[in-house]
Order: structure tokens, then sequence, then C-alpha cells
């Protein structure tokens, strides 16, 4: 019962080794995606930019906005 509830990350874990490990390991090591080493070496390989603040995700950094409801 416990063996079939992980064999999905199991599968995973074995079908990309390397984004798993890298994973586990930059968990363990707290490693932050939007430093600037990491952040680079990302940008060089082609990924996408981590976002740095909620502010980014949305598109409009002006903090609270105030609306009238007629």
């Amino acid at each position: 019962m416990f063996i079939d509830e992980l064999s999905p990350l199991f599968r995973e874990c074995v079908s990309h080794p390397a984004a798993f490990l890298g994973g586990l390991a930059s968990g363990l090591l707290r490693i932050d995606l939007s430093d600037d080493p990491v952040k680079t070496w990302l940008e060089n390989q082609g990924a996408a930019p981590a976002p740095t603040s909620p502010a980014e995700n949305n598109g409009n950094g002006g903090g609270p906005q105030s609306i009238s409801i007629d």
C-alpha cells in the first residue's frame, strides 16, 4: 500500500534523474534561484528568470488601488 503511493514519485525520479537530484540538492542547500550566480547561469542556459517579488507577477507594481462601486 505504501509502495503504491510512492510509485509515481519513483517513476519521475527514474525518468529525469538529473532534474530530480538537482532539485533535491538545491532544496537541501537552500539555494535561491534569484541569487546572482545561479540567476545568471540559468539565464545563460535559456531558462526563464525567477520572479523576485509578487509585484512582478501581476504586472502592476503600484500597490493598493481604490475602486468606486456605483
